[in-house]
């Protein structure tokens, strides 16, 4: 083969791949050209290697060739593209997806919780088998309102955050286990109850509950949204469907790993209104009123444009050219 020659014959060829590798929107008649370019170009690449190996002309045309496959097969878009999407339609729809789930599992806290606070505020014997009855009243009297006081509320505000985010992370990553996620409610529900008995039992729940009550409706919503998720993952494994087991929780853990991002950013301002919130001395009402507001906006996020991504087609996952072509079951 006489390289010169076959690159002089086809230089029109490759400078038109050069060309279609460039259109940013190509109509569909270019793409189709494209293809027929493309499919050319790699025959002459390949016989230009067959018999003159590695040449400056190959080099050349192997370069078009990548551009085209790119153009042919899509490219990532940049991350800050991609963020417009993520929170208008991925991570809202993910949400309203757990919309009931979330609900059974707040209904489950709350009982668990509401049993064990009257099971040991009504038995003297249960009450005195958390301390001796100084420290139990010094908790009562002091220790629980100066919690929230004892640090800056920077400082407060970002041990609580932390903490917070990382068991929604767990509910969400560990799910697929299925007890988890129902450990974790279990246990700040007992951990809520008891707390709640203590100061029941000293004539404080009033301030058991006006403490809790700015913070604590948008972090415990937070916690049920993260153990819903981890349920949903779980679930998948065990019932796929038509879909191979492996792929439905692959589908389920990217769609539910959303929510753990969007959890974060929930609980950071549960965390605000724990840290710089509740310490003032305002009044409850208004401290209440604030609570409220973050937390109807966290409800409105999740279920009012949750249903409108939802409505639109969208399920949280990530989009078939960036998972992959799903794959096809017959019935």
């Amino acid at each position: 083969m006489d390289l010169d020659a076959l690159t002089a014959a086809r230089r029109a060829e490759w400078e038109r791949l050069d060309e279609l590798g460039r259109i940013r929107r190509p109509t569909a008649g270019e793409v189709d050209e494209l293809v027929d370019r493309y499919r050319a170009a790699s025959a002459d690449l390949a016989e230009i290697k067959t018999t003159a190996g590695r040449s400056v002309e190959g080099d050349h045309l192997s370069t078009l060739l990548g551009r085209a496959r790119l153009r042919l097969t899509g490219a990532p878009e940049n991350v800050l593209r991609q963020l417009p999407r993520f929170f208008l339609w991925q991570l809202p729809a993910a949400l309203y997806r757990l919309r009931w789930t979330t609900l059974v599992v707040a209904l489950g806290f709350f009982l668990v919780g509401a049993l064990v606070a009257v099971w040991i505020a009504r038995d003297p014997a249960v009450l005195a088998a958390l301390g001796d009855q100084a420290d139990l009243q010094y908790y009562a009297e002091n220790e629980f309102t100066d919690y929230y006081s004892e640090n800056p509320a920077a400082v407060f505000a970002g041990t609580v955050w932390t903490n917070n985010a990382w068991i929604a992370a767990q509910c969400v990553l560990f799910g697929v286990t299925g007890f988890w996620p129902v450990m974790v409610v279990i246990q700040n529900a007992v951990g809520v109850g008891t707390a709640a008995a203590v100061l029941f039992a000293h004539g404080r729940g009033d301030v058991f509950l006006l403490f809790i009550a700015p913070h604590g409706q948008l972090e415990l919503t937070a916690i049920f949204v993260a153990a819903a998720a981890g349920l949903h993952i779980f679930w998948a494994w065990v019932a796929p469907g038509r879909r191979g087991r492996g792929e439905a929780l692959a589908a389920a853990g990217r769609s539910l790993a959303t929510v753990a991002v969007g959890l974060v950013l929930a609980l950071a301002l549960s965390g605000l209104v724990e840290g710089f919130i509740t310490r003032q001395p305002w009044p409850w009402p208004l401290k209440i009123g604030i609570g409220t507001a973050a937390l109807a906006v966290f409800l409105v996020y999740m279920l009012v444009v949750g249903r409108r991504a939802a409505q639109a087609g969208e399920t949280g996952d990530l989009t078939e050219y960036e998972t992959g072509t799903a794959r096809l079951v017959a019935g």
